[in-house]
């Protein structure tokens, strides 16, 4: 067995901590992004309730008709509702399985931000679109993704100190990321009925950017990590993120920190009224950042060539698209 190492950190021994504590911080993070790429945060200061009322919002949206949430509808990249079967996640970034589609419904949010390029801004942050049927969401959504920024900056930060380039080095390269939300509603076997052979909520995959913060519900149908070509449950705890950083985070470093391959189970025999609702706080470098791997000491793979952001998570958008 080779149980991937995912470590529970307290964000309060960076925050608080001595020059001792916060480096003890920096090289526990470093050592399971290295190992994992996975580590659980706790102590990160994101009340729970506030995870509880996007929640809420969220689930009276998914409750109503499908012709009036076709309203709201967008495609794999854009802001609002995506429906079930129109993604499919997969590793290799080949073109998505039409027949084998994730298994859920989402609900996208940007950032609300401009860069000042009006090119960039059109394209990457457009306006939200809300459900006038839920007016409640919005405020829950913007009052979430505030607070989930400050845990990303601060993660940023214990980076830039676990690999000696300072505290500001990440947060210069990723203010003007766009930091999307997606609201992920996993159906009861019931609504979906019996998923089909190599079927997911979410497939196996890596994601796509920087950071990953997901604050999940635990079920059968559960979130599971990939570690030497098996499969482990991710640990839970309760009150804690779970974070892991994804292919550009993992180029920049020059394959030092591993973008981790995971995935969601389709929903179970033993629970086939279970429906669960994940919040997927996605955070990106600057769209025109160009990542390029960092050198020895910090980079083990630097023949990796040169990507601009915003073009890889386009082309990753595209991937996973179920025309």
């Amino acid at each position: 067995m080779n149980q991937p190492h995912i470590p529970l950190i307290d964000l309060n021994s960076w925050r608080t901590g001595d020059n001792e504590s916060r480096a003890a911080v920096a090289a526990e993070v470093d050592r399971a992004l290295t190992e994992s790429g996975f580590l659980l945060l706790a102590n990160h200061g994101v009340a729970a309730h506030l995870g509880a009322s996007l929640r809420e919002a969220a689930k009276r949206f998914f409750s109503l008709p499908t012709q009036i949430k076709a309203q709201y509808e967008t495609t794999v990249g854009g802001r609002g509702w995506l429906p079930s079967g129109r993604e499919a996640n997969s590793f290799d970034g080949e073109d998505a399985d039409a027949d084998k589609p994730d298994m859920k419904e989402s609900y996208t949010i940007g950032r609300n931000h401009l860069t000042g390029d009006p090119a960039i801004d059109e394209y990457w942050f457009r306006a939200n679109v809300w459900p006038t049927e839920v007016p409640e969401l919005e405020a829950q959504a913007n009052r979430y993704m505030d607070q989930m920024y400050g845990v990303y900056d601060e993660l940023l930060r214990i980076c830039g100190a676990a690999l000696g380039l300072g505290t500001d080095w990440f947060i210069e390269r990723c203010a003007n990321g766009t930091r999307t939300l997606n609201i992920n509603r996993y159906p009861s076997m019931e609504e979906t009925g019996a998923p089909k052979d190599g079927q997911f909520r979410v497939g196996p995959h890596t994601d796509w950017s920087i950071f990953t913060l997901l604050d999940r519900q635990v079920g059968y149908g559960g979130f599971q990590v990939e570690s030497h070509g098996q499969w482990f449950d991710a640990p839970f705890v309760q009150g804690a993120l779970v974070i892991n950083i994804g292919d550009l985070m993992a180029r920049w470093t020059g394959d030092r920190w591993r973008s981790t391959r995971h995935r969601v189970l389709p929903p179970q025999d033993q629970a086939p009224k279970e429906e669960l609702i994940s919040l997927i706080q996605f955070c990106d470098a600057n769209v025109d950042a160009v990542i390029k791997p960092m050198p020895a000491p910090i980079g083990k793979n630097t023949n990796l060539a040169p990507i601009e952001a915003g073009e890889y998570l386009r082309r990753r958008a595209l991937a996973a698209t179920v025309s």
